[in-house]
């Protein structure tokens, strides 16, 4: 400070431009009075920017660069010092100001920072520009301009500057801070390889638990303990099951601080959060774990109400609605409903214009409870699932959202194939262009399981096919199906490859290419081979369509004794008949 007192500083701020007529550089030079008078004091500087939120756009951003920039070229080193100070005290403040628009916030702290350092040099100032590069850092994480991708750039390169002078050694607690943050930008990061970006999240997570620790700072511990879960929860390399577990545990210490009474929107943040950890866990009964993400939501949506957090509360909803849709407890009917309801809610705050990721998300989960919907006609609930998923595509780009996009094609797909409005023959040449484009980037090589879902899929579709020749839709089915056999095996996924080896042997027995009777008897192999996964204890349903199968190939096949063919044709169809009748297969 060398010395000069609030009222010298603000002269010098003020400079020739006391006089001004320009009420957007008149409120900043007002504003920047108040943070040198009040020593940065919060409760006295947001009333004033309260009632000039119209003043902060990005014209502000400018002038308060253009400004400044003049300013401290003008005045001498010490007075310099006095004035980025109190810069840096404002940009500290605008970045955490929680009115007007959030975007021009951020960029004036920027400016502000980026100023500052023009004076706060490492050589000259080494905690003070640490600091601020650190500051900087957290503005570049959460900027909402400019391209996401290069913002998490920026605040990896400033955070790991700032590191550079806030060892372990000479300062634990802001090493362990940066740390923290560092991971932060490392989970979100888009830039590389995201199984590499977050081991590197990882490892600065429990870096900074080295220090963090639950007896000297219990907060900060369990902020970093809730971090490394969402890190854990969605990390690539390792056994997924285990990662899961990991961050159960990591969510589950940070409740020991994060009461509902102490921390109530931290509290509601970690239980969102396991929520989702429950709803993805491997390990344990699917049925109970999704019972405990449902309960994991509803305990959060006590604190983010639409009302306190709309934000946050439409969250919670959409993943709510993701919970009752895969929900097993329950009537199937009742939970489609609840996820539909949960969905909508969730739309009346992720409008498009104000959080079009978000939006675009809703609308494809909304699509697919549509799709799967029990009540109401089907033909209705087909036609609401389509324009969401239409939707959701206008966001979902392949450019920008390659894998939602295909996930999306290949969910419109579906819906599609069962339509019942419109032309049948065009529906399900629509069905097959989706899934088509859906491949494009769901290789086998990047995405194998919902690869083979897909090739599954257009396996149903071109048996169903209408236009072109029957005999080479067929031939399509089948290579579909022994694609998708390639990653769905008896050993990795038992149901799927039963579930294909059931289509497959449709496909075979409808085959027009080659010999009947061997067309028959790979369509008995096939359905043979569904039968060792669908047992009638624990897939009646599908057992009983896999034997009424077997009775209709046995009944018209040629090899064999014609007599000993129609008893085995009567006895499957007899066992079939315990548990239902008959409907086309499904796609996934």
């Amino acid at each position: 400070s060398q010395g000069l007192t609030i009222h010298q500083t603000w002269e010098l701020m003020m400079g020739g431009n006391r006089n001004t007529s320009d009420a957007q550089l008149k409120f900043l030079l007002q504003v920047l009075q108040a943070t040198a008078d009040s020593n940065g004091d919060a409760q006295v500087v947001y009333p004033l920017l309260a009632d000039n939120t119209d003043k902060i756009n990005p014209r502000l951003a400018e002038l308060f660069r253009d400004w400044a920039t003049t300013k401290l070229a003008e005045v001498k080193p010490d007075e310099a010092e006095n004035i980025a100070a109190v810069i840096v005290e404002f940009s500290n403040l605008i970045q955490q100001f929680p009115l007007g628009d959030k975007a021009s916030n951020s960029s004036i702290a920027i400016t502000g920072y980026e100023v500052a350092l023009t004076v706060f040099t490492r050589e000259a100032f080494p905690e003070y520009w640490a600091t601020t590069q650190h500051n900087l850092g957290i503005a570049y994480l959460h900027r909402i301009t400019g391209q996401k991708g290069q913002n998490l750039e920026e605040a990896i390169a400033c955070l790991q500057l700032a590191l550079a002078v806030f060892t372990r050694e000479d300062f634990p607690e802001q090493w362990a801070m940066t740390q923290n943050n560092l991971g932060i930008a490392y989970s979100e990061r888009i830039t590389g390889e995201k199984a590499q970006n977050l081991e590197n999240a990882i490892a600065c997570y429990e870096l900074a638990l080295e220090v963090r620790t639950s007896q000297a700072f219990p907060e900060q511990w369990a902020t970093t303990q809730h971090n490394l879960g969402s890190a854990y929860r969605n990390r690539i390399t390792g056994q997924k099951a285990q990662n899961l577990e990991d961050a159960i545990a990591c969510y589950q210490l940070a409740l020991e601080v994060r009461t509902r009474k102490a921390f109530p929107y931290d509290w509601a943040s970690t239980q969102n959060n396991l929520g989702i950890a429950y709803r993805n866990r491997i390990t344990g009964q699917k049925a109970q774990n999704l019972e405990q993400a449902i309960a994991c939501y509803q305990l959060a949506l006590e604190v983010r109400t639409s009302q306190a957090f709309p934000e946050q509360w439409a969250m919670t909803q959409n993943n709510l609605g993701i919970a009752y849709s895969d929900r097993i407890t329950g009537q199937k009917a009742q939970n489609q409903e609840e996820a539909i309801a949960c969905y909508q809610l969730a739309l009346a705050v992720y409008t498009r214009e104000a959080f079009p990721e978000q939006w675009a998300m809703a609308q494809f989960n909304l699509g697919r409870a549509y799709g799967n919907r029990i009540t109401g006609p089907k033909a209705q609930n087909l036609e609401n699932a389509i324009p969401c998923f239409q939707l959701a595509l206008e966001v979902h780009t392949r450019d920008a959202f390659p894998v939602d996009w295909a996930s999306t094609q290949k969910n419109l797909g579906r819906a599609y194939y069962y339509r019942i409005t419109g032309e049948k023959r065009q529906n399900i040449e629509n069905a097959i262009a989706c899934y088509q484009l859906a491949l494009e980037v769901h290789t086998r090589e990047a995405f194998p399981i919902d690869w083979a879902s897909t090739q599954f899929n257009l396996g149903i579709t071109y048996r169903n096919r209408i236009t072109g020749q029957k005999a080479q839709n067929l031939e399509k089915a089948i290579a579909c199906y022994q694609l998708a056999l390639e990653v769905r095996t008896s050993q990795a996924f038992p149901e799927k490859w039963a579930s294909t080896q059931n289509n497959l042997g449709n496909a075979y027995y409808e085959r027009i290419k080659g010999p009947k009777a061997q067309n028959i008897e790979e369509a008995i192999a096939c359905y043979q081979q569904a039968l060792r996964v669908y047992t009638f204890k624990a897939f009646p349903i599908d057992w009983a369509e896999t034997k009424y199968n077997l009775s209709i190939a046995y009944r018209n096949r040629i090899k064999g004794e014609k007599a000993q063919n129609i008893e085995l044709a009567k006895a499957y169809f007899q066992e079939a008949l315990k548990v239902r009748t008959f409907e086309d297969s499904t796609q996934d």
